[in-house]
């Protein structure tokens, strides 16, 4: 793995030297601050920044680094945790404002998790699958969506009429069609393009 140290006014720039000179994203590496640097007093006694910067970290860095300079740059307070088993990075995120980190139904973190899963997997290491969740958000909307899929099928059941559910996503379309897979009564399909595609709940033909 390559390594360069520079220095510079501020840590930024020192940072944005050794990018420049590994040829590398902020996201392909790890940052080890050496001197914070200081402006002094009028000018008098200031010190440079210092950094030491290495290229091609491992694939929690990558996630860390990535994630972290992003609520950085936002402004959000969010304390980042790692870890991998079986070829799968857990990172749990947490801090003030998770609703927010959250989105809509889980917009935003989803969208997150597809970024962060772009940069992990990018260059030559081995294919790593991202889960990313706070507050126990996954579970919890797994959860719901069990229960609005039995609610619905009920609900089929009594009327004699298919119903459709909101647009979701593949991952959530597959939690609904797996709730109710074994029913005797109802089946489910998905109809629609793209971010509009939803299921449907129908009874079962004779």
């Amino acid at each position: 793995m390559a390594t360069v140290e520079k220095s510079a006014k501020t840590k930024d720039e020192a940072v944005e030297l050794a990018l420049k000179e590994l040829g590398a994203s902020y996201d392909e590496v790890v940052i080890e601050v050496i001197e914070e640097g200081s402006k002094g007093l009028f000018g008098i006694g200031s010190k440079d920044a210092t950094v030491k910067v290495t290229a091609n970290p491992s694939p929690e860095r990558r996630a860390e680094n990535f994630l972290g300079k992003l609520f950085e740059l936002s402004g959000e307070d969010v304390t980042i945790d790692t870890s991998i088993s079986d070829g799968t990075m857990n990172i749990e995120l947490s801090g003030p404002n998770m609703g927010a980190v959250i989105g809509k139904r889980g917009e935003t973190l989803d969208a997150l998790q597809h970024l962060t899963s772009l940069v992990v997997n990018r260059g030559d290491l081995d294919f790593v699958k991202v889960s990313l969740d706070t507050e126990n958000y996954r579970e919890k909307r797994n959860q719901a969506l069990e229960s609005l899929a039995h609610k619905m099928a009920n609900k089929v059941i009594r009327t004699g009429r298919s119903t459709s559910l909101e647009p979701m996503n593949a991952y959530e379309r597959r939690i609904i069609h797996s709730a109710l897979q074994s029913s005797d009564e109802v089946t489910t399909y998905s109809v629609g393009q793209g971010i509009n595609r939803k299921v449907v709940i129908a009874l079962k033909k004779d």
